[in-house]
Protein backbone atom coordinates (compact mmCIF):
# COMPACT_ATOMS: atom_id res chain seq x y z
CA UNK A 1 0.00 0.00 0.00
CA UNK A 2 2.67 2.49 0.89
CA UNK A 3 3.81 2.00 -2.96
CA UNK A 4 0.22 2.47 -3.59
CA UNK A 5 -0.12 6.08 -2.15
CA UNK A 6 3.47 7.30 -2.62
CA UNK A 7 2.96 6.73 -6.62
CA UNK A 8 0.10 9.13 -6.25
CA UNK A 9 1.12 11.68 -4.17
CA UNK A 10 4.13 11.95 -6.42
CA UNK A 11 1.74 13.59 -8.80
CA UNK A 12 2.20 17.44 -9.50
CA UNK A 13 -1.32 18.08 -8.27
CA UNK A 14 -2.86 17.60 -4.94
CA UNK A 15 -5.01 14.34 -5.12
CA UNK A 16 -7.96 15.18 -3.53
CA UNK A 17 -7.38 18.99 -3.44
CA UNK A 18 -5.73 21.59 -1.12
CA UNK A 19 -9.64 22.63 0.29
CA UNK A 20 -10.72 20.81 3.95
CA UNK A 21 -13.24 18.06 3.71
CA UNK A 22 -16.33 20.17 3.64
CA UNK A 23 -18.31 17.83 6.43
CA UNK A 24 -14.90 18.19 9.05
CA UNK A 25 -14.39 21.75 8.34
CA UNK A 26 -17.79 22.37 9.17
CA UNK A 27 -17.83 20.39 12.32
CA UNK A 28 -14.58 21.82 13.53
CA UNK A 29 -16.25 25.69 13.19
CA UNK A 30 -19.21 24.30 15.13
CA UNK A 31 -17.45 22.38 17.71
CA UNK A 32 -14.52 25.16 18.14
CA UNK A 33 -12.00 22.66 19.85
CA UNK A 34 -8.77 24.02 21.34
CA UNK A 35 -5.69 22.32 21.66
CA UNK A 36 -4.64 19.03 20.15
CA UNK A 37 -6.11 17.73 17.01
CA UNK A 38 -4.83 14.20 15.70
CA UNK A 39 -5.25 13.66 11.97
CA UNK A 40 -4.53 9.18 10.93
CA UNK A 41 -4.19 8.60 7.28
CA UNK A 42 -3.37 12.49 6.61
CA UNK A 43 -2.03 12.54 2.81
CA UNK A 44 -1.10 15.71 1.50
CA UNK A 45 -2.47 17.60 4.20
CA UNK A 46 -5.47 19.47 3.53
CA UNK A 47 -7.74 19.24 6.75
CA UNK A 48 -3.78 19.44 8.83
CA UNK A 49 -3.38 22.66 7.19
CA UNK A 50 -6.92 23.73 7.99
CA UNK A 51 -7.04 22.77 11.39
CA UNK A 52 -3.87 24.42 12.37
CA UNK A 53 -5.58 27.62 10.22
CA UNK A 54 -8.09 27.36 13.31
CA UNK A 55 -5.60 27.63 15.83
CA UNK A 56 -5.28 23.82 16.72
CA UNK A 57 -2.04 22.00 17.71
CA UNK A 58 -1.77 19.72 15.04
CA UNK A 59 -0.12 15.78 15.04
CA UNK A 60 -0.76 13.57 11.93
CA UNK A 61 0.49 10.88 10.18
CA UNK A 62 0.54 8.56 7.10
CA UNK A 63 2.75 6.05 5.55
CA UNK A 64 3.63 8.10 2.44
CA UNK A 65 6.59 9.76 2.18
CA UNK A 66 5.35 11.76 -0.71
CA UNK A 67 1.86 12.49 1.34
CA UNK A 68 3.99 13.95 4.12
CA UNK A 69 6.30 16.17 1.45
CA UNK A 70 3.19 17.51 0.15
CA UNK A 71 1.34 18.35 3.64
CA UNK A 72 4.72 19.99 4.79
CA UNK A 73 4.63 22.27 1.30
CA UNK A 74 0.85 23.06 1.79
CA UNK A 75 1.29 24.28 5.80
CA UNK A 76 4.32 26.55 4.32
CA UNK A 77 2.33 27.89 1.75
CA UNK A 78 -0.04 28.68 4.14
CA UNK A 79 2.15 29.52 6.85
CA UNK A 80 1.06 27.03 9.46
CA UNK A 81 3.25 24.53 10.93
CA UNK A 82 2.20 20.66 11.71
CA UNK A 83 3.49 17.81 13.18
CA UNK A 84 3.31 15.29 10.57
CA UNK A 85 5.31 11.78 10.72
CA UNK A 86 5.77 8.89 8.28
CA UNK A 87 5.13 5.34 9.99
CA UNK A 88 2.27 3.61 11.40
CA UNK A 89 0.19 4.14 14.43
CA UNK A 90 2.03 1.66 17.08
CA UNK A 91 5.81 3.73 15.89
CA UNK A 92 4.22 7.04 16.90
CA UNK A 93 4.72 6.32 20.90
CA UNK A 94 1.78 9.00 22.01
CA UNK A 95 -0.07 9.43 25.55
CA UNK A 96 -3.07 8.54 26.21
CA UNK A 97 -5.98 11.00 26.47
CA UNK A 98 -3.51 13.50 24.75
CA UNK A 99 -6.04 14.68 22.00
CA UNK A 100 -8.99 16.68 22.32
CA UNK A 101 -10.12 15.98 18.55
CA UNK A 102 -9.61 13.09 16.21
CA UNK A 103 -10.27 13.94 12.55
CA UNK A 104 -10.90 10.58 10.63
CA UNK A 105 -11.60 11.64 6.70
CA UNK A 106 -11.33 8.75 4.41
CA UNK A 107 -8.99 6.92 6.84
CA UNK A 108 -9.82 3.13 5.86
CA UNK A 109 -7.49 1.17 7.06
CA UNK A 110 -6.81 -2.45 6.32
CA UNK A 111 -9.05 -4.85 7.78
CA UNK A 112 -6.33 -7.04 9.90
CA UNK A 113 -5.98 -3.44 11.95
CA UNK A 114 -8.97 -1.56 11.53
CA UNK A 115 -10.84 -2.48 14.75
CA UNK A 116 -7.17 -2.45 16.70
CA UNK A 117 -6.50 1.09 15.46
CA UNK A 118 -10.14 2.22 16.38
CA UNK A 119 -9.57 1.55 19.89
CA UNK A 120 -6.20 2.61 19.81
CA UNK A 121 -7.69 6.33 18.60
CA UNK A 122 -10.34 6.22 21.74
CA UNK A 123 -8.06 5.53 24.03
CA UNK A 124 -5.66 8.40 22.44
CA UNK A 125 -8.89 11.10 22.72
CA UNK A 126 -9.20 13.21 26.01
CA UNK A 127 -12.51 12.98 28.56
CA UNK A 128 -14.93 15.62 26.50
CA UNK A 129 -13.12 15.14 23.36
CA UNK A 130 -14.54 14.37 20.26
CA UNK A 131 -14.09 12.17 16.84
CA UNK A 132 -15.32 13.64 14.00
CA UNK A 133 -15.47 11.04 10.60
CA UNK A 134 -16.41 10.87 7.34
CA UNK A 135 -15.40 7.79 4.91
CA UNK A 136 -17.20 5.78 2.25
CA UNK A 137 -20.32 3.44 2.94
CA UNK A 138 -20.54 -0.28 1.90
CA UNK A 139 -22.97 0.96 -0.14
CA UNK A 140 -20.35 3.20 -2.15
CA UNK A 141 -19.30 -0.62 -3.95
CA UNK A 142 -22.27 0.55 -6.55
CA UNK A 143 -20.75 3.76 -7.35
CA UNK A 144 -17.09 2.62 -7.91
CA UNK A 145 -18.50 -0.07 -10.47
CA UNK A 146 -19.95 3.21 -11.93
CA UNK A 147 -17.29 6.13 -11.74
CA UNK A 148 -13.61 5.25 -11.52
CA UNK A 149 -13.02 8.97 -10.02
CA UNK A 150 -15.41 7.65 -7.38
CA UNK A 151 -12.80 6.87 -4.84
CA UNK A 152 -12.21 4.72 -1.80
CA UNK A 153 -11.18 1.06 -1.57
CA UNK A 154 -12.51 -2.06 -3.68
CA UNK A 155 -12.64 -4.40 0.05
CA UNK A 156 -15.76 -4.01 1.09
CA UNK A 157 -14.53 -4.84 4.43
CA UNK A 158 -12.48 -1.32 4.42
CA UNK A 159 -15.82 0.69 3.87
CA UNK A 160 -18.06 0.88 7.23
CA UNK A 161 -21.96 0.54 7.94
CA UNK A 162 -24.00 1.81 10.54
CA UNK A 163 -23.82 -1.41 12.73
CA UNK A 164 -19.70 -0.61 12.00
CA UNK A 165 -19.97 2.34 13.91
CA UNK A 166 -22.08 1.55 16.77
CA UNK A 167 -19.40 -1.05 17.46
CA UNK A 168 -16.16 1.35 16.43
CA UNK A 169 -17.16 3.72 18.70
CA UNK A 170 -19.65 2.28 21.37
CA UNK A 171 -17.42 4.24 24.44
CA UNK A 172 -18.58 7.35 23.12
CA UNK A 173 -21.50 9.44 23.04
CA UNK A 174 -23.23 10.07 19.32
CA UNK A 175 -23.66 13.30 18.58
CA UNK A 176 -23.96 13.05 14.70
CA UNK A 177 -24.29 9.48 12.48
CA UNK A 178 -26.00 9.56 9.65
CA UNK A 179 -25.18 7.66 5.82
CA UNK A 180 -25.59 9.72 3.43
CA UNK A 181 -25.34 10.35 -0.87
CA UNK A 182 -22.89 12.75 -1.79
CA UNK A 183 -21.74 14.67 -4.59
CA UNK A 184 -18.14 14.71 -3.55
CA UNK A 185 -15.64 17.26 -5.02
CA UNK A 186 -12.28 16.47 -3.98
CA UNK A 187 -10.04 16.19 -6.79
CA UNK A 188 -9.25 14.05 -9.01
CA UNK A 189 -9.68 11.10 -6.89
CA UNK A 190 -12.77 11.79 -5.04
CA UNK A 191 -15.50 12.74 -8.18
CA UNK A 192 -18.75 12.43 -8.36
CA UNK A 193 -21.61 10.49 -6.34
CA UNK A 194 -20.73 8.80 -3.29
CA UNK A 195 -21.92 7.13 -0.22
CA UNK A 196 -20.61 8.23 2.59
CA UNK A 197 -20.87 7.45 7.05
CA UNK A 198 -20.77 10.61 8.80
CA UNK A 199 -20.34 10.48 12.63
CA UNK A 200 -19.35 13.04 15.57
CA UNK A 201 -19.09 11.45 18.77
CA UNK A 202 -17.56 12.78 22.24
CA UNK A 203 -15.73 10.96 24.88
CA UNK A 204 -17.48 10.95 27.97
CA UNK A 205 -16.29 13.31 31.22
CA UNK A 206 -16.02 10.58 33.87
Amino acid sequence: MKDFWDERYREPEYAYGTKPNQFFAHALKELNPHGKIFLPAEGEGRNAVFAASLGLEVVAFDISEEGKRKAEALAADNFVDINYTVGNLNQLKLEPESFDVIGLIYAHFETYIKVAYHNQFISLLKPGGFVIFEAFSKNHIKFQKLNPHAGGPKNVDMLFSIEDMHKLFAGLETITLVEKLIDLEEGKYHNGKASVIRYIGQKPVE
